[in-house]
């Protein structure tokens, strides 16, 4: 099987790549939404396209996605530091501001390598109703 794949792999990579420009467009201007920044001498496969959400209640536009039968994803809403398995005396809330901002605003959006334009222009148009966004 991973045989088989391997040989669709740069078309699968490509897909995503195309799937993450279309998103980067939708959401490009929006005072609200910063998109995945890219080093320029490198690429990316966008295994997630993740959103970081200004302003707004992200748990609020996750259940709004999720009644259009959206499924956004929160990946990592609790950092590092401050889960009980990894806790240190030395790391309390406040040790790692950035982290800690990022994993109470993030916001992951559908990403495989079969997104249809009419697919994403469903998803972008819903995540950009939603108010206050």
């Amino acid at each position: 099987v991973l045989r088989v794949k391997l040989s669709h792999l740069n078309e699968y990579t490509q897909a995503r790549q195309t799937a993450a420009a279309f998103y980067d467009k939708a959401f490009a201007n929006h005072p609200n939404i910063k998109i995945p920044q890219r080093s320029k001498n490198s690429t990316h496969v966008f295994h997630q396209y993740t959103l970081v959400l200004e302003g707004t209640d992200r748990n609020a536009l996750k259940e709004h996605l999720a009644t259009k039968g959206i499924p956004a994803m929160i990946y990592y809403p609790i950092p590092l530091h401050l889960q009980k398995a990894y806790k240190d005396p030395r790391y309390k809330e406040g040790a790692f501001p950035v982290t800690e901002h990022l994993c109470k605003s993030v916001l992951s959006l559908p990403m495989h390598t079969e997104l249809s334009e009419e697919t994403q222009n469903y998803i972008a148009g819903t995540v950009l109703e939603f108010s206050p966004l």
